[in-house]
């Protein structure tokens, strides 16, 4: 059973208290904010994705923009490593030859000095999300990037200057990379949220892919329009999540946690299609009110709980651990390397092969977002590994014993498996991990540590995108085609932590996910979980009286110690019953409990 599938269920009327107080020694835990009222039909709790409205819809695709820009940012630099005019300003020419080639360090310098800023904004976005919201962080960092898009455009031979722009540029990617699947994944209903925030990844393709078509028309131009034009077009982008962002509503549930109930009830009514009263409605502000409740018993809770907290530290790990994992999967070593890779198989366009490559990517990204609604994310993650660690054992001794690498023409055959098994990597990659782990990562954290965690997830996923940008050529041209071993081992790894820690998350709300971490719920049998036996009699909701946390978020509050009074720790410790007469022993069930 999951939420809203009993045949009978109660709906709460809130009276809502404070979210800012704190409880101090000897003052009770303010009452539960949901209250026990009249029934309603099972008919009246149901709702599927046809029933979100377009305006959620719409939300997550004006989000989305910002990873348009992520993708578009990508897809133009492979290209632009090939032009002729681009060499010639800021790469090392030979004076008698008249040659112009980049170095691994100047190029991957160029590249890794983007992924270095994304890293960087990735950890500041998040303070400035919980400051001003998720929506005006969007607005802001959309017309920051724009700064880094200038720097570019006017470089002229310096190539540091054209290095640094893409740094400017990359603080802003880096902290929309946060702010945005956050804002997706607070805002959208949960029946459409996991294809809501891996729209992201769908987006970034969309940008990788128009890249390499307008890398494609420009490149035979002379002068600097054949990388200028492609460039300038950032500008548009970014000049268009800025404005349309604004006329979209604020997170509900960031809205609620500052106080601004109203406003969440009607925003989130909006993003329902609801009446901002509606029983569906009570009962999501429910859910947020009962876990500010259990945050708030503890006192203060700093930053670094996000590793000290129950169980946090398992989740911040995690979600690190994926994002780090999404890179090493070897995705960005074709996107960022791709012309240069393809050029080396004796093709006659490798601008034409980029181009192949970007619509098999768009592609299976689509496909990406059936799985998501139709087989989980466990099931996704495993097989998208798994077919990876086959492509790159091929890609990787086909490449390195068949290919001939001083006259690649010559080997036409060994030449055409690389790219047909390059297209089945980047299906699976796009169908998977792409768009999933933003999924995940979104759904992962409770809402006090969200942006941070969030925030320091990301940062391990830009991390990574350096190393690799980086070191590619320093290690292709060391071990050549046999760098793909280093990336179906890492597919292999992925595997297994997927299969091992992964919780099933699908169709489950933000509050409920977080219940089933906190209770250790076996990531293995997560999908038939069962969430009934901790429903609080009255009021629908799971019971989280035995989830209190205390001071310093190091365990769960017990009843009379550690300034948490008695009423207000009451049923707090699993060895004592809850309120709704939930033991400790029936809290260990239900971490199994298979229905």
């Amino acid at each position: 059973m999951r939420f809203f599938n009993r045949s009978k269920v109660s709906m709460p009327s809130l009276e809502k208290e404070s979210a800012a107080t704190t409880p101090s020694a000897g003052t009770p835990r303010p009452q539960s904010p949901v209250q026990a009222a009249s029934a309603e039909t099972d008919a009246g709790m149901q709702l599927s994705a046809k029933d979100a409205p377009l305006l959620a819809y719409i939300l997550g695709a004006v989000a989305s923009i910002g990873g348009f820009m992520f993708g578009y940012q990508t897809g133009q630099i492979s290209g632009f490593l090939e032009m002729a005019d681009f060499k010639r300003r800021f790469a090392e020419c030979d004076e008698v030859t008249g040659e112009c080639t980049f170095s691994a360090a100047r190029q991957g310098t160029i590249v890794g000095l983007f992924s270095i800023g994304t890293l960087i904004g990735s950890l500041i976005a998040a303070p400035i999300a919980d400051r001003i919201g998720r929506r005006l962080t969007i607005c802001f960092w959309a017309f920051f990037f724009m700064v880094g898009t200038v720097i570019e455009i006017s470089s002229s031979h310096v190539w540091v200057q054209f290095a640094m722009g893409r740094f400017v540029g990359g603080l802003g990617i880096g902290a929309l990379s946060v702010a945005v699947p956050m804002y997706q994944s607070e805002s959208t209903p949960k029946m459409i949220r996991g294809v809501v925030v891996s729209s992201y990844q769908l987006f970034v393709t969309l940008g990788i892919w128009v890249a390499y078509l307008i890398n494609w028309g420009t490149e035979t131009r002379e002068g600097s329009s054949s990388w200028r034009i492609t460039n300038g077009l950032s500008f548009l982008w970014a000049l268009l999540l800025g404005v349309a962002i604004l006329g979209l509503p604020e997170s509900p549930r960031f809205a609620y946690r500052v106080g601004r109930e109203e406003e969440a009830r009607r925003n989130m009514g909006r993003l329902y299609k609801l009446s901002p009263n509606h029983p569906i409605i009570n009962m999501e502000i429910a859910e947020i009110q009962e876990k500010l409740d259990a945050e708030h018993v503890g006192g203060d809770h700093p930053w670094y709980e996000i590793f000290t907290g129950p169980r946090m530290f398992y989740r911040t790990m995690l979600g690190m651990v994926l994002q780090a994992g999404q890179q090493l999967t070897g995705a960005n070593y074709f996107f960022y390397y791709g012309t240069t890779v393809f050029s080396a198989t004796g093709l006659s366009n490798s601008y034409v092969t980029q181009i192949i490559l970007g619509s098999v990517n768009v592609g299976g990204t689509i496909a990406g977002l059936w799985l998501i609604e139709n087989c989980g994310r466990r099931k996704a993650l495993m097989g998208g590994a798994a077919w990876m660690f086959m492509c790159f054992m091929v890609f990787a001794f086909v490449g390195h014993f068949s290919l001939d690498h001083q006259d690649p023409a010559s080997t036409p055959q060994a030449g055409a498996v690389l790219v047909v098994f390059s297209c089945l990597f980047i299906i699976a990659f796009a169908s998977t991990w792409g768009p999933l782990v933003w999924a995940i990562v979104g759904e992962l954290y409770p809402a006090r540590y969200r942006a941070t965690c969030m925030g320091m997830a990301t940062a391990a996923n830009w991390l990574f995108n350096f190393l690799i940008g980086f070191f590619t050529t320093f290690i292709t041209s060391a071990i050549d085609y046999f760098y793909g071993l280093v990336f179906a081992g890492c597919c292999f790894a992925l595997f297994w932590i997927v299969y091992f820690f992964v919780i099933e998350t699908k169709d489950r709300s933000l509050e409920e996910i977080d219940t089933m971490y906190v209770l250790h719920v076996n990531p293995i049998k997560s999908a038939s979980w069962d969430s009934s036996q901790l429903m609080r009699n009255g009021d629908g909701l799971v019971n989280t009286d035995d989830l209190y946390l205390g001071p310093g978020a190091r365990r769960f509050a017990k009843d009379g110690e550690d300034g948490v009074s008695g009423e207000a720790a009451e049923g707090a410790h699993v060895e004592t019953a809850g309120p709704s007469g939930v033991a400790g022993a029936d809290l260990e069930k239900a971490e199994s409990h298979h229905p």
